[in-house]
């Protein structure tokens, strides 16, 4: 399991930073184009658009594999250990259910919706782009399954979030 989580980690990584560093390039030689060269490029700025959705998706897979999305730890530090599994578990269902539904089915729908219309400076099917949708959606998923499973065999998964925070804090003064 750690290796699949390892491997969708990497990936990610790359897809995002990559994304995030073409944005950069794009954003540049669009203010060369426009305030040097006096010819702004169009295509350009619709690209960096869509590589923030892709960047921002992809992102947040990221932060789904690191159960870094939303809780309430009020509740969770206040509730006995098994409890706060329960609680944890049906987190991760919820995120879950929110991205099948949400993002794979209604991606599916707006991608295939999204493929008869054209970007208007690139020319290219507007699907394209939206194929990140469901992509994300399926890896949130495969996300959320990892972090069920290591919740259920590993006590320390469900321990609150104050104490997790705690020891990341005093394990980065240690080093």
């Amino acid at each position: 399991m750690n290796s699949i989580r390892k491997i969708l980690n990497q990936l990610l990584n790359i897809l995002a930073g990559g994304s995030f560093f073409a944005m950069v390039v794009l954003t540049c030689w669009q203010v060369l184009t426009r305030y040097i060269f006096k010819k702004p490029s169009s295509w350009s700025e619709e690209l960096v658009s869509y590589l923030f959705a892709w960047m921002t998706l992809l992102g947040s897979s990221l932060v789904v594999g690191e159960r870094g999305h939303m809780n309430i730890p009020l509740l969770m530090d206040r509730v006995h250990d098994s409890a706060r599994k329960l609680l944890a578990i049906f987190s991760e269902v919820i995120a879950c259910l929110f991205a099948a539904v949400i993002l794979v089915l209604g991606g599916v729908q707006i991608t295939r919706l999204a493929m008869g219309q054209m970007t208007s400076s690139l020319g290219i099917a507007i699907g394209f782009f939206y194929i990140v949708l469901p992509l994300s959606g399926i890896l949130n998923i495969v996300y959320t399954i990892l972090n069920i499973a290591d919740i259920l065999k590993n006590k320390d998964a469900a321990k609150p979030v104050n104490e997790t925070v705690r020891a990341a804090v005093q394990a980065g003064k240690e080093s």
